[in-house]
């Protein structure tokens, strides 16, 4: 697992920062309901008060980016961010991270522990963010939208990839042969044709493949492991993209169209087998 990058800390700052502000809010409709009772002050002075508290106690401020915080711990976390210090290494590879947290959730991949459980299908994540990613695909919430064309998706990375359809940019490129792709996976894809190298084997059936990702897949079929399920109907799926496929089945929806005669289909297979009309 890779340290956290900048931004990852950025967002665990931003989820502290919103505790902090939560506990502010309680601290104000406490203040409030009981000057309220004696009939002391109003709301606008009570805020006022918590406020200022709050600031008192935030008294400890990073020298190099003006950060305040509230102790003198959360003070020498935070400049590890500047001096890139990191005092925690982990006994069995040793990796380095900034703070303790973060080298006691890299452990769950030595340990094998995954402490995080989905309440739908039981799958075990080893980080909590790993847990909501997964989490939406029973919801169905999707909260990266496309202001082109109104798409919505579950995933960032996806939504990312999405994008490269519009500004037609083709980040990906082919070092045997220059050829450049949309995306990553097509070109992993597309590299397979370079190189015949499997060194991913099944134990139980002898298939090999080039990718770890996608023997872990494929012995999903021996063990039986169905963690993808419609609420809908309460099928089941081996894959997250064969349950997102049968979605639109109750949505409608029909995202590949014709371009000769604008018919729509939910999948790409059959748009595929419907152009063989024109060309004949």
């Amino acid at each position: 697992m890779r340290d956290l990058e900048p931004c990852r800390i950025k967002h665990i700052e931003e989820q502290t920062e919103l505790i902090d502000e939560n506990k502010e809010h309680e601290e104000l409709n406490k203040e409030e309901d009981k000057h309220v009772k004696t009939g002391e002050k109003s709301r606008s002075q009570t805020k006022q008060k918590v406020l200022k508290k709050k600031r008192d106690e935030k008294s400890f401020i990073c020298t190099q980016c003006g950060k305040s915080l509230t102790c003198k711990q959360s003070l020498e976390n935070h400049m590890r961010i500047h001096t890139g210090e990191k005092p925690f290494t982990c006994d069995q590879c040793e990796k380095n991270f900034r703070q303790s947290a973060h080298l006691k959730m890299h452990m769950h991949i030595h340990t094998g522990e995954k402490p995080y459980k989905c309440s739908q299908c039981n799958s075990g994540f080893s980080r909590s963010g790993d847990l909501k990613t997964h989490e939406r695909i029973h919801t169905g919430e999707k909260l990266f939208t496309c202001d082109q064309c109104g798409k919505s998706f579950t995933e960032s990375s996806n939504f990312k990839k999405h994008l490269n359809i519009h500004t037609g940019e083709k980040l990906h490129e082919c070092f045997q042969c220059g050829k450049t792709f949309l995306w990553s996976s097509v070109l992993k894809n597309h590299l397979k044709i370079h190189s015949k190298m499997k060194p991913h084997s099944c134990s139980l059936c002898g298939k090999s493949f080039s990718q770890l990702q996608s023997l872990k897949v494929h012995q999903k079929i021996h063990t039986g492991v169905r963690e993808y399920k419609c609420f809908d109907c309460k099928k089941t799926f081996i894959r997250a993209q064969h349950l997102k496929r049968h979605l639109m089945i109750h949505t409608g929806e029909k995202p590949y169209h014709c371009t000769v005669c604008r018919k729509s289909f939910n999948q790409s297979s059959n748009l595929r087998v419907h152009k063989k009309i024109h060309s004949q």
